[in-house]
């Protein structure tokens, strides 16, 4: 299911069509969680209040544009937001909001875009400026929102003939009545079946001929803490290892000990526990983590010591987790690689993991001479099924040509118990 925030200005009638729809089945992939607005008393909030759902108006005069969207963005991650919607919202957003959100974010304009769009064309402005022109046709645009006002990739258009008694007034009616009501909603359920497509497991990891090594965190539809860690090799050297587990310890191992070259980089700890943390990483990071543990560290300061590996030219990424069972499953995903001859660090923390999603990411962002390293954000994907029916899923998912082991990890949250899942492409014999 996408998560979807609305955002408002005003009376909400928009906001309101969505909800009927939503109510009715029509908008059934996606779901409106959390309602937004730029006035601390906007009207609309109360149409959400009504049917349960989260819904806050910030004062954004008093809080200042800055600290508006800062808090803005906090709320929408804390509510793991996939999808935002622009519902009669006025506030035209700054690039780090629309960043964060990118191609996550809808709008609906009132006019034939790019008839009467941009900046300073807004509410009745639009219509009076279509009727001014003398247009014989008007209608509403539905598009994704980017840095210039209107001018995102449009998703949906639908016109009306302009009649000859027409006001702005009763020409802005009719348009949201007979066409903003019925697209935004349609279009919305069509889009957040774009992005659940997107965020199939299985279609992305086919979409990577080469990933390397991948980590894989989340909570399955069941409620479960999913845990899965992932080897695709290209060289013999990589490719000879194998997954063993033992009690709460995964390790990698050489499947034919002769051909081992250099053992720091493909014999470690893929995945521990430490107490109520589990820690999963692609290489002997794992002991760092785990002993900061010990500390009282959080991964960030254990891994000020390390940095990517030293295999150049390739200069794979080191990617950890840590996933904590005692907070809900909360997890935490890790970057360290190489950008411009430095090491960026990256942190992405997931504090209320939402039941059938969980991120993924992996070393490599593809298949290229040298490799280059993963790019962006950890990718929101879906998890639905078992530990084994994943594990299964995933397996299948990878390339054959480059996949060599895969271990999964299902843990049930209320009794602390778990199931290992692994597979080898092939063992010492």
């Amino acid at each position: 299911m996408i998560r979807i925030c609305a955002l408002v200005s005003g009376s909400g009638t928009d906001l309101q069509a969505m909800l009927d729809k939503q109510q009715q089945g029509i908008l059934k992939t996606g779901s409106i969680v959390l309602v937004a607005s730029d006035k601390a008393d906007a009207p609309a909030l109360q149409r959400s209040l009504a049917l349960g759902i989260a819904s806050v108006g910030f004062d954004k005069k008093q809080l200042g544009k800055t600290r508006f969207e800062e808090q803005l963005l906090a709320l929408m991650q804390a509510h793991q937001i996939d999808l935002i919607v622009l519902a009669g919202f006025l506030t035209i957003l700054s690039s780090s909001v629309i960043h964060a959100y990118e191609n996550r974010m809808v709008n609906i304009h009132p006019s034939l875009i790019p008839s009467f769009c941009g900046k300073g064309y807004y509410g009745i402005r639009v219509h009076q400026a279509a009727i001014e022109r003398g247009v014989k046709l008007s209608g509403a645009t539905v598009h994704l929102v980017t840095e210039e006002a209107d001018a995102g990739p449009i998703l949906a258009q639908q016109a009306l003939a302009v009649l000859e008694n027409d006001t702005a007034e009763s020409l802005g009616k009719r348009i949201l009545e007979t066409i903003e009501w019925e697209l935004l909603p349609r279009t919305v359920e069509q889009y957040c079946q774009i992005l659940e497509q997107n965020m199939n497991l299985k279609k992305t990891l086919q979409a990577l001929r080469y990933p390397g090594r991948g980590i894989v965190c989340g909570m399955n539809d069941e409620g479960h803490s999913i845990i899965a860690y992932f080897i695709t090799a290209r060289s013999t050297h990589s490719k000879n290892r194998q997954l063993l587990a033992s009690g709460t310890t995964v390790r990698t191992d050489a499947i034919d000990p002769s051909l081992v070259k250099d053992p720091s980089l493909i014999i470690y700890r893929a995945m521990e526990q430490s107490g109520s943390k589990i820690v999963v990483s692609n290489g002997d990071q794992t002991d760092t983590i785990l002993e900061g543990l010990e500390h009282n560290q959080d991964m960030s300061e254990s891994l000020k010591t390390r940095t990517f590996e030293p295999d150049e030219p390739n200069y794979t990424s080191r990617i950890s987790g840590v996933v904590d069972l005692e907070n809900g499953g909360a997890y935490t995903l890790s970057i360290l690689r190489r950008k411009k001859g430095d090491c960026e660090r990256s942190y992405f923390p997931y504090q209320n993991p939402i039941s059938g999603k969980g991120h993924l990411i992996h070393t490599y962002q593809k298949d290229a001479e040298p490799l280059p390293p993963f790019v962006g954000e950890p990718k929101q994907v879906t998890l639905k099924g078992s530990g084994s029916s994943l594990a299964k899923e995933i397996w299948e998912s990878l390339d054959s040509e480059y996949k060599v082991a895969l271990c999964v990890r299902e843990t049930n949250l209320s009794t602390g118990s778990f199931e290992l899942f692994l597979i080898n492409a092939q063992q010492r014999r």
